[in-house]
This record gives structure tokens, sequence and C-alpha cells, in this order.
């Protein structure tokens, strides 16, 4: 039994000792042979083109050549090592002279000594290995390398960088500049067109607000009216004053549908008048501000003795389609479309144009000023006041000016380039270039002195009539109504001292105060009128001053607050 054992163990040792010893002779094997397809492939690479040199004309960049030199310096010479970092670092300044200089062409940089120091810095570092002395000792030599040659060549190199990296310190500051100045240039563009977007947003805001009717002048039409109604018996119509006739009193025409701002100008020639009561006031509205502006006049009346007549449109019946030319063209669809389709998209689109879309532009209350002649056919001489006007002085001294038989005194507004026709009228039309001169100065309505009699003499509502009649498809002017008194009156207006009217309180806030302390005149023309929250501060209690603040409807409105 133990002798089976032992036999059946020997057998047993001997079968599984002959496994183990081939199971390692097949192991060493393989290992032998990996190593030996190592050392021929390693052989292979190293005595690939032994006659190439090891560098060309320009800096190794290529992956071989990075081997190369790494199997070279871990199995031959250290200083190889050394002389790889070197031309590591040439390399990545050559690079990055490259980049510059293609960045300051990109640029169109006029810094044509940089460029050029910039490509023979390239250049040298190329060079550079091309030196006999370098080239035979360091790059043709299949021995160790010259540690001497290798330090003179390394410090050959180090100053190359050395230039190159003050070259770029002081280039750095001109490429950050030049990329901010873009950066700058691209974002003041940018800013621009905001700007330009936000002028014709706010033009067309404040064409908006100077259309609306504020909630104070709505609030005191209303109490005016609302007053009529409660009290009729007060309001009775009057027999017509025959003051209102007379030649020889100073008669002033005021054509308006605000009640308060007729009533600020009325109140400010009184204070300011030495015979207030030789003034009549003919104050014409339309239909629907006839009772507000009657209750308002009746209620309180003008100090100091001066007269108010005050008359509807309507109630000059030769003012109809048939006879006046504006009354006719407002009844076209054409021009209806043109100003009462309002398609608020487009709006932003034309702020150059933009006020003239103002219906009021064609309002008949607009165009009264062209009728005087008609209107008050037994006076001499009128004053035409614009409603945005407010009154510092004695204005009587104007009836005295001598107009030399000319129909219309006024100031004029041309300085420079500025006001003259041509910003009016349209030269590229013939009828207009062959009659008028586009550098004549351009004068203001708001404070004019009209002759009557000189007006009639000239027939210059028929010169009108002609005008806008031919303008009805808006190729002579723009709308309006300066542009046709500048065509009709353009031979008979005479030049007043600017003193008398000063203009541009409703848009220009650089007016020196100085001279608005002069004038007689001060008018709030544009849209910043004195009555709106858009009112300038400066100006708007220059207007306060001669509000009636005592009566009622006023305090409850919010007037002047």
């Amino acid at each position: 039994m133990a002798v089976a054992m032992r036999g059946s163990r020997g057998g047993g040792s001997g079968f599984g000792g002959f496994s183990l010893r081939s199971f390692f002779s097949y192991r060493i094997f393989v290992s032998a042979m990996f190593s030996l397809l190592f050392i021929a492939t390693l052989s292979v690479i190293l005595t690939t083109n032994p006659s190439t040199p090891h560098h060309d004309s320009a800096l190794p960049t290529t992956g071989n050549a990075y081997m190369r030199r790494t199997f070279l310096a871990l199995n031959s010479d250290p200083l190889k090592t050394r002389l790889d970092l070197i031309y590591k670092q040439a390399n990545d300044h050559v690079t990055l002279v490259n980049a510059y200089a293609a960045y300051a062409r990109k640029l169109k940089l006029e810094i044509s000594r940089q460029m050029r120091m910039f490509d023979d810095l390239a250049s040298n570092f190329s060079d550079l290995q091309m030196k006999p002395g370098y080239r035979t000792a360091l790059f043709e030599s299949d021995g160790p390398l010259d540690e001497d040659v290798l330090r003179h060549f390394e410090k050959d190199v180090k100053d190359k960088v050395k230039i190159v990296r003050l070259m770029i310190a002081e280039s750095k500051e001109n490429y950050d500049n030049q990329l901010k100045i873009q950066k700058l240039k691209d974002t003041i563009f940018a800013v621009n067109e905001l700007l330009i977007k936000a002028k014709k947003n706010g033009a067309f805001a404040s064409s908006i607000a100077a259309k609306s009717i504020p909630k104070s002048l709505h609030c005191l039409a209303m109490r005016l009216v609302e007053e009529r109604i409660s009290h009729p018996e007060k309001y009775k119509e009057e027999e017509p004053s025959p003051e209102f006739e007379d030649p020889s009193l100073y008669h002033f025409a005021i054509f308006s549908d605000n009640v308060i701002a007729v009533s600020v100008v009325i109140r400010s020639v009184v204070k300011n008048s030495v015979e207030p009561w030789k003034h009549v006031f003919h104050v014409v509205t339309d239909r629907m501000n006839l009772a507000p502006m009657k209750v308002w006049f009746k209620m309180r009346p003008v100090e100091r003795g001066a007269y108010v007549e005050v008359k509807a449109v309507e109630d000059f019946t030769f003012l109809n389609s048939s006879y006046v030319p504006v009354l006719r063209q407002l009844e076209s669809a054409k021009l209806q479309k043109f100003y009462f389709e309002n398609r608020a998209e487009n709006a932003t689109k034309d702020t150059q144009n933009m006020k003239y879309r103002n219906p009021k532009y064609l309002s008949m209350l607009n165009h009264l000023r062209f009728y005087l002649p008609e209107m008050y056919p037994k006076l001499h001489k009128i004053l035409f006041l614009d409603d945005d006007v407010v009154v510092q002085k004695d204005l009587t001294g104007l009836w005295k000016i001598d107009l030399d038989g000319k129909v219309n005194g006024a100031v004029e507004t041309c300085f420079g380039s500025f006001h003259r026709y041509a910003q009016y009228l349209n030269f590229s039309h013939p009828l207009i270039r062959e009659r008028f001169n586009p550098r004549a100065c351009a004068w203001a309505y708001g404070m004019n002195i009209f002759d009557l009699d000189a007006w009639r003499l000239e027939k210059s509502t028929e010169q009108y009539h002609y005008w806008q009649n031919l303008n009805e498809d808006r190729t002579l002017w723009k709308l309006g109504t300066l542009p046709p008194g500048l065509i009709t009156f353009y031979s008979t207006t005479k030049s007043l001292d600017k003193s008398w009217h000063v203009l541009g309180l409703g848009y220009n806030p650089s007016i020196s105060m100085d001279e608005i302390r002069k004038a007689a005149v001060i008018h709030y023309n544009g849209n910043m009128k004195p009555w709106l929250d858009i009112a300038m501060n400066q100006y708007k209690k220059l207007w306060t001053n001669y509000l009636d603040n005592d009566m009622e409807f006023v305090q409850m409105c919010n007037f002047g607050l």
C-alpha cells in the first residue's frame, strides 16, 4: 500500500516537472525574441539616412527629428539633450516672432522698422546653424559634441532670444493699443446705432407729447363747458363792440384752440402795455373750443380796459373749400391718409419730416393768417401773435415802424447757412428754382406786424392761393405755414430788430438769459411748450408768471405745478 502511494507520487512529480520546465523555456524564448526585435528596430532608426545632416537650413520641427535627437541624447552624448533644449527655445521664439509679424501685417500698422527687425530676427535664428563652426561641430558630427562650441552657440541663441523679448515687450503695447482702438471703434459704432435709434424714438415720443392734449388743459375746457351749461343766463351773446373795427386802436390777432395759452398771451400784453385801453384782441378758435374760450373771458375779463373779441372759424363764411385751397386739399383722400393714418411702426423711420405729419399744419386755424385783410376789412395794421409767446415789453412801437410799403414786418432767423430758403423749399423744382434765391434769409412767424393796406395792394392772398394750389402734391415744399409764407411775402417783408422777437424757448436750452430779458417777445416754438410736462424748467417760469392762478378752474386743474 505504501509502495503504491510512492509510485503514484513519483509518477505525478515527473509529469508535472516536465510541464513546468517547458512553460518557463517558452517564456524565456519569447522574451529573447522581443528583445532582439527591439534592438533591431532601434538600429534601423539610428542608422536610417546616415549621410543626411541632422538639421537642414530650417529648424527641425518634425516628430522624427525630435525622436531622433531624443534617442541620441539618451544613448550617446548628454550634451545633445542640451542642444535639443537650445533649439527648442530658439524654435519657440522664431514662432513668436513670426506670429507678431503676421499680426502686425493684419492690423496694417505703420511700423516698417519693427517689421524689418522681426523678419531679420526670424532669418537670424535660421541662419545661426549655417555658421561653419556650428554646422561642422554640432550638426554634421557623428561623434561627441564639443562643449565649448555648444556654449558659444547657446550664448548666441540667448542673445537673440533676449533681443526678441525686448522687441516683443516694446511692441506688445502698440499691438494691444491697436486692438483696443479697434474694439473701441466697434463699440462707438454700436453705441452710435443705439443713439440714432434712441433719437428717433425720442423725437417720436416728443412729437406725441406735443400733439397730445394735456390732462390739465382738457380738465380746464371741461370745467368751462360745465360752467356754460350750468349757468346759460350768464353767457348770452352780446353785440360786438365798435372798438373791434376801430383802426385807430392797436389790434392783435391770436388764432388758437388753447384757452390757457391765449389767456397768458393777452395778460402778458396788457401787463406790459402803456395804454392797455387802446388794445383790441381778436381771438379766433374752432367750434369745439368756442364756448370754453368765451366763458373764460366772461369769468376773467381782461384788466385795464383792453377789449377781447372771440369768434369761431365758422363765423367767417367766406372760408370754405371752394375758396380756400387748404380746405379743398383736406377733403382729398390721399392727403387724409398721409396725415391721419397713424402707423407707429413707420413713424420713427422719417424723423426729419415727422413733425410735418402733424394734422395741425392743415388746420384752418393755422392758415387763417393768410386771410387777415378779409377777416378785418376795416383795419389798416394788425399784429399777429402765436399762442406760444409771452410779451415782456410794450409793443405799440411796432405800429410806428415804417415798413417802406412792405406787407410783413418780421425778425429774420438766418445765420451762416442755416434758416435759408433752401431749407424750406424744394429747389430741385423748376418753378422754385426760377423764382427764388436759395440763399435768401428766412424770417419767423409768431410776432408779425402786417400792413393790411399794402397786403391788399400786393394781392398777397391771391399769391398764396396760387402757390398752395401748385403744392397739392407737396412737391414744392413740405407742409406747414412758414414755406408758403416765405413765398407769399418773398419781396414784401421788412426785417425787424432781433430784440423784438427771440425764438427757441421750446427746443433750445442754451439761449442767453440776458438776450431773453432784453426781448420784447419770447417765443416757445418747438415741442417743449410751457404748458406741457416736457417744458424746459429754466424757461417755464417766464410763462407761469402770467398764468391766472387766482382763477378757480386753474387751481382745480393743477396748472403751473
